[in-house]
């Protein structure tokens, strides 16, 4: 099965002390045992060492060890799904259409990658907001 996880997902499976940690760890897992094919949007590259050099713990996740948890354990496993110029040009007008406004753009630009990606699952913490921007794709839309 093809399946994006998006930055909410990644960050509850790479850190250990995350209250999901242990739902969504599972699901990068069957990833990397290559059970399912694992898909990530290129954004969500940047949205998660931005997370993870960010997350409120102590000691705090270095750079270096956010960008080694980023190379191992996403752009060696995960199909990394980039966005044209016409992908933004999509979004922003279903956005607009839709009276959809905010940071949820950046979830739609997410979903525009799954649905370019042809997946099967998308697996978030933000269910609500991503059947939101797309409710044709809402039962492609899961919870960890």
């Amino acid at each position: 099965m093809r399946i994006l996880l998006d930055t909410s997902t990644l960050v509850a499976a790479l850190v250990k002390t995350h209250p999901a940690h242990s739902r969504a760890l599972p699901w990068l897992q069957r990833v990397i045992d290559n059970v399912d094919t694992g898909v990530v949007a290129a954004h969500s590259l940047a949205e998660l060492y931005t997370t993870l050099t960010t997350f409120p713990i102590q000691p705090r996740i270095s750079a270096k060890i956010a960008n080694e948890l980023i190379q191992q354990n996403v752009c060696t496993v995960f199909e990394i799904i980039s966005l044209s110029k016409q992908d933004y040009v999509t979004v922003i007008e279903n956005l607009s259409k839709s009276g959809i406004v905010g940071g949820v753009t950046y979830d739609a630009l997410i979903l525009q990658a799954a649905i370019k990606a042809q997946v099967e699952l998308v697996v978030t913490f933000n269910k609500k907001d991503f059947r939101r921007i797309y409710p044709e794709f809402a039962d492609k839309i899961v919870s960890p």
